[in-house]
């Protein structure tokens, strides 16, 4: 287990409406250096599918997709230790700082990708936030009992927050 700080910026803009929180990033994620890039991930598969868009191929047209979509995503953790990709893992952690996505944003909703990032989110930051969070299923291939099309079913939630 090693102590380790998030390495990359959360992406948003003014126009983000909808802010997506995963726990932390995993090695994968933090080797690329953005988010959900593990091979198994089924985020990008799952957000291009609502979005109806192309599978985005790399970090910037994944950024690209994000922002023209109003999509804010960063993580709840800015810190931790952690063993691998293995939130039950995380101790020591420290949570990041939200108030320059409210403060620049319209964020009327608030997502967790899965149940860990939504405890964490409701112990650590729902009290400086104030904003309530939904946890959606996780989209990491930990969660086995989700394929796709019920994982993206699950993410048409924040469809009616982005027009």
């Amino acid at each position: 287990m090693s102590r380790i700080i998030h390495p990359f910026p959360p992406v948003f803009d003014e126009s983000s409406r909808v802010l997506i929180l995963g726990s932390f990033p995993s090695p994968a994620s933090r080797a690329d250096g953005f988010f959900y890039l593990h091979p198994q991930n089924r985020f990008w598969p799952v957000l291009s599918a609502i979005m109806q868009v192309p599978l985005p191929q790399n970090n910037e047209e994944r950024h690209n997709l994000l922002l023209r979509h109003h999509i804010a995503l960063w993580d709840v953790l800015a810190a931790c230790e952690i063993t691998g990709a293995d939130d039950s893992s995380i101790k020591n952690a420290v949570p990041n700082d939200l108030s320059p996505i409210f403060s620049a944003a319209k964020i009327q909703a608030v997502f967790t990708t899965g149940q860990a990032a939504f405890r964490l989110y409701k112990r650590f930051l729902l009290p400086q936030t104030k904003f309530p969070a939904a946890a959606l299923p996780s989209t990491s291939p930990a969660n086995a009992r989700m394929n796709l099309s019920a994982l993206t079913e699950a993410y048409r939630v924040i469809l009616p927050y982005l027009s």
